[in-house]
């Protein structure tokens, strides 16, 4: 396996951690019926306007075991520009009033080429393994498709993700169209993440 600029995978800069990223696209909208929502969950629900402090909840919760830092490095102002796009839908489902998780769906390219992300999705740790995955993701790519002039479902995934993550975009209908190795900065060597995060991903080797 060869990463970016040709370092060999057994040769990766102190500091740095390999990542493969799948880049998967859906072309037609599922058929068959729609998944069946697990006992005890609510929502989705609309975020409208999501606050970002709240944003930044669910997204440190959800992503932390999975080294999601993006965002977490994102000014503030230009996460709430992003909060406040109408193409821009955060979902949220909970059990109980207490949020499990989201889904994020960008129609930013809709009027372009008929093109709506998945953004993120994800549960909270304490969520996965209860079915809510998924439903959410199923109910989340029909509601893409629902929009006027969707034709086309993009997603991504990634080695850090959670393992089944790649099946599970498979299984709803996405179909992979690439890869890509990359060298990214460990974020728990830069102080984004805490040391302990993603235990199962060891850490870079120290600068």
């Amino acid at each position: 396996m060869e990463l970016e600029a040709g370092v060999p995978l057994g040769n990766v800069p102190a500091g740095k951690l390999p990542v493969t990223i799948t880049y998967l696209e859906m072309a037609e909208p599922p058929v068959g019926p729609q998944a069946i929502r697990p006992a005890g969950v609510d929502g989705p629900v609309h975020a409208v306007n999501c606050p970002p402090a709240y944003y930044r909840f669910l997204y440190d919760t959800v992503g932390e075991p999975w080294l999601w830092e993006y965002r977490r490095r994102m000014a503030p102002e230009r996460l709430a520009e992003i909060l406040a796009d109408p193409a821009v839908e955060v979902h949220v489902v909970s059990i109980q009033g207490v949020p499990a998780g989201y889904i994020e769906l960008d129609a930013d390219k809709l009027a372009a080429d008929g093109t709506m992300d998945v953004a993120y999705f994800g549960l909270m740790p304490w969520a996965i393994g209860r079915g809510i995955g998924p439903w959410l993701l199923d109910w989340g790519v029909r509601r893409a498709w629902a929009r006027p002039g969707a034709r086309r479902l993009t997603v991504n995934t990634c080695t850090f993700d959670h393992p089944s993550a790649l099946g599970l975009y498979q299984r709803v209908g996405f179909h992979p169209l690439r890869t890509e190795d990359k060298l990214v900065d460990d974020p728990r060597l830069t102080g984004l993440l805490p040391l302990s995060a993603a235990p199962q991903i060891p850490l870079a080797r120290q600068p």
